[in-house]
């Protein structure tokens, strides 16, 4: 690792890309602690770990929703929150948080689920802090009721003072979460679409380096197989830009056995280095019980990294997935978003309006809330109603099951969990 005393700051996406020059994945927690010594220790167990990593600050849900005022007051109680409130501790708390620990192999990402992330891009820029992730609809539908229009012009803003940091110092990097829209039961094709939209919504603003998301889902071949038609729409539609891929860990709900989740953590490492993504978001034994441990974080962290240099070492080479419709389906999705107005932003509010942009199950007001998804027998997940969509989209993957039954829903909802538990109790047994 670099000296701690070496504190001066590479650009988020440089360094990933680097560690991809070694044939390294990176791997990353989602950590996030109130108290400031507290995350100051998890940035300083992550940097230590057996593994290549990168810092992260994730913030809490008071901060996410705007309402400092409550985080302020939880903090003069002395209560704990769910993340780092890094708009309510002063700027100079921050500071002290990442000071000697951030450096030119180790920068720190800031995590939050805004919708309106400007308070939030004015804190982490006051302490030199210049990476973290979002976008105008992938925080918007899944956790706002904020109109997607006011959304667009709160990520515009954070955008401009984002793109204006390469002026003053490392130039900032923007993580796209369309990858992960509801986290389970979005379809690969409108996960690899919005992350794709997301990040040509970022480029009108100056930023040029960012990371491409794309969430594991229920089956690696039709993961790797969106991996690839993302990476396939990055060269076509973000020739100019620096960018990387990330992979998720499952963001559903996940197996209750420690065994079940490691299974699934590992499963998510082999998926990145076999489509040659090249960050992995890591979860832990505890996501189904509670907020993780440092300690449980690191063990993650070493598990993924394990897996990755263990899955490189007996396939050198990854194996083209077959073409089940994925890549059409997406390019036919962001073809038809960007021709609705020369302005992104503007051409991603028409879209969500017309429903071309529809994500199952999303009870956001604005979501039209015209299409579906299940899990089918063979394990890859399908659309089953696809509404407004492109018509490239209704010739994708797609079950024609004729209803939507919640026993159906709640089977789809749970199949990741029970599978890789009952994975786990049979090696056991």
């Amino acid at each position: 690792m670099t000296d701690a005393t070496d504190t001066a700051e590479a650009n988020f996406g440089d360094v990933v890309l680097a560690a991809a020059a070694d044939r390294r994945l990176v791997v990353q927690p989602r950590m996030g602690m109130s108290r400031p010594e507290e995350m100051r220790r998890g940035l300083a167990a992550t940097r230590g770990a057996a593994a290549r990593t990168v810092g992260t600050i994730t913030l809490d849900s008071y901060t996410r929703v705007g309402d400092h005022d409550a985080a302020r007051a939880a903090l003069e109680a002395g209560a704990d929150l769910n993340g780092y409130p890094i708009v309510a501790h002063p700027p100079e708390v921050t500071e002290a948080v990442v000071e000697g620990i951030r450096g030119p192999d180790f920068p720190v990402q800031v995590r939050h689920g805004s919708a309106s992330p400007q308070y939030i891009v004015d804190a982490l820029t006051r302490v030199g802090l210049h990476a973290t992730e979002g976008g105008p609809v992938s925080y918007c539908l899944p956790y706002s009721r904020l109109p997607v229009a006011d959304s667009v012009t709160a990520w515009a803003e954070a955008c401009r003072v984002l793109g204006d940091l390469g002026e003053h110092g490392p130039r900032a990097h923007l993580e796209t979460f369309g990858g992960c829209m509801m986290g389970q039961l979005c379809p690969p094709s409108m996960l690899v679409a919005i992350s794709v939209l997301e990040a040509c919504f970022f480029r009108q603003f100056g930023i040029d380096s960012v990371s491409l998301s794309y969430a594991q889902q229920t089956d690696p071949v039709q993961d790797a197989e969106a991996i690839a038609a993302l990476r396939a729409l990055a060269d076509e539609f973000l020739p100019d830009l620096s960018l990387h891929i990330v992979v998720y860990a499952y963001m559903g709900v996940f197996p209750r056995s420690a065994e079940g989740a490691t299974r699934l953590v590992r499963d998510a490492a082999a998926l990145g280095v076999r489509a040659g993504a090249h960050r992995l978001i890591v979860k832990t034994t505890a996501e189904s019980r509670r907020i993780p441990t440092i300690a449980e974080n690191v063990d993650a962290l070493r598990a993924a990294a394990e897996t990755a240099e263990r899955t490189r070492a007996v396939e050198p080479a990854a194996t083209p997935p077959a073409d089940t419709g994925i890549l059409a389906a997406a390019r036919a999705l962001v073809e038809t978003v960007l021709s609705g107005d020369a302005d992104v932003g503007r051409a991603l509010v028409g879209a969500v309006r017309r429903g071309v942009i529809d994500v199952p199950y999303c009870l956001h007001p604005d979501n039209r809330g015209r299409t579906s998804a299940t899990v089918g027998p063979d394990g890859r997940l399908h659309w089953t109603r696809t509404g407004g969509l492109p018509r490239a989209v209704t010739q994708e993957d797609t079950a024609r099951t004729g209803h939507d039954s919640s026993d159906d829903l709640l089977r789809s909802l749970y199949y990741v969990q029970r599978r890789f538990d009952r994975a786990a109790a049979g090696a056991a047994g």
